[in-house]
């Protein structure tokens, strides 16, 4: 359903309910919410622009029978038995990857669940956010001015405490109206296996240096420069965890890398640079500069690679020159997946994952018929839907060439 004219949605419909601190209290949801019936919806809020980590600092819970909860889990921190006691549900979220780890943390992992941000992909839906999916689709307006704000305050402001509540009042209801949409589309059984496959994920390995990931690190040319940059990366992270900040708040990644370009010769040149000259930043000076001269006094055989270390192709603009054969199998398979993506309407990252159908061009089974495409798909954790819509013409792409 798209309305002209949504409703504002501004308060649950039974009420704000009390934030739960205490065990006893939590005892009492668990009873209500095991004894309810159908989906729950799940929602958490975190930090991340204030704390260290991603880390829950508010659960909310909606069940029908059960009514809305609220939970602490700095408060009450293990929510196990509420995890079990919720084992046979299934749980519907909105953009998944992004709470079930904290939800872990915690004691709490879906054996099975909907995610009514993918499936919202799954469709082909222009906005994929949940207040333009409760608009469009159930003609409500929800308002989302403290998506960002800092959860880790106590006590939570009243305002933010609806604005969280509001966030499951009708998130079941959205997954009914999305489930009925991809039934009719005939992708329900694509979004089950999607769901499937997110709920049984495991969690990422920690990224090899995660330093990289500094912004403006494409400005540093130099190794023994790069070594700056890392050495200040992580005696930042040791502070930021010390302290249970964010690390941009401890120190700016553009701090950062004018440091590593500079490289001051002692720490009163430090201390003289712009976002050094700061109090906070002033009392740690010495931590700061003991990085940079490490860096400095580090021999060839400590200097990080100008290049960051990956187990796959080389970037595709490269392929042309490098791999010619593997540059014509990639653009031949891109503009068969792009059109199986918009014949059925889907985000075309969706339909398959960029990174799997570049390592299959660079490297492809010999031959490359569809059932060897399709196993080195499957290898890469594509599900078999995508594998249905995409081996053959993949496959087929990837002959071309050698024809």
């Amino acid at each position: 359903m798209t309305t002209d004219e949504s409703t504002p949605l501004l308060a649950p419909r039974d009420g704000l309910p009390k934030v739960v601190t205490e065990a006893t209290e939590l005892k009492r949801v668990v009873t209500s919410f095991a004894a309810a019936d159908g989906p729950v919806a799940v929602d958490a809020e975190r930090a991340s622009g204030y704390r260290y980590g991603h880390r829950a600092y508010l659960i909310q819970l909606r069940r029908n029978g059960a009514g809305t909860a609220l939970i602490d889990p700095i408060a009450v921190p293990d929510l196990s038995e509420l995890g079990a006691a919720l084992a046979d549900a299934e749980w519907v979220l909105h953009a998944a990857s992004q709470d079930l780890a904290c939800l872990a943390d915690v004691g709490m992992s879906p054996v099975t669940l909907f995610d009514t941000e993918l499936a919202g992909r799954l469709l082909g839906l222009p906005r994929v956010g949940l207040g333009p999916l409760v608009d469009s689709i159930l003609g409500y307006t929800l308002e989302k001015g403290h998506s960002a704000a800092d959860w880790s305050t106590r006590p939570l402001p009243e305002e933010w405490l609806r604005y969280a509540a509001l966030d499951v009042e009708l998130l079941i209801e959205l997954r009914d109206a999305l489930e009925e949409q991809l039934r009719a589309a005939g992708k329900l059984e694509w979004a089950r296996e999607e769901f499937a496959a997110l709920a049984h994920t495991s969690a990422p390995p920690p990224r090899a240096d995660p330093w990289r990931r500094t912004s403006g690190l494409h400005r540093v040319r130099d190794r023994r420069k790069l070594a700056a940059v890392r050495n200040l990366w992580y005696a930042r992270d040791d502070l930021a965890r010390q302290r249970d900040l964010s690390p941009g708040r401890v120190l700016p990644d553009a701090a950062i890398i004018d440091a590593a370009l500079t490289m001051p010769a002692s720490p009163e040149a430090l201390a003289a640079m712009p976002v050094f000259r700061g109090r906070a930043q002033r009392r740690e000076i010495g931590r700061w500069f003991a990085a940079i001269a490490e860096a400095k006094n580090a021999s060839e055989a400590d200097l990080p690679s100008q290049t960051a270390p990956y187990d796959g192709p080389p970037p595709p603009r490269s392929w042309a020159s490098r791999q010619p054969d593997a540059a014509v199998r990639l653009a031949a398979a891109r503009a068969s997946v792009v059109e199986i993506a918009e014949k059925h309407t889907l985000p075309v990252e969706n339909l398959l994952a960029p990174d799997t159908l570049r390592r299959a061009a660079w490297d492809p089974p010999d031959p490359p018929t569809e059932q060897a495409v399709a196993e080195v798909f499957r290898q890469r954790g594509a599900r078999e839907w995508q594998i249905r819509l995409t081996a053959a013409a993949v496959a087929e792409a990837f002959s071309e060439p050698a024809a």
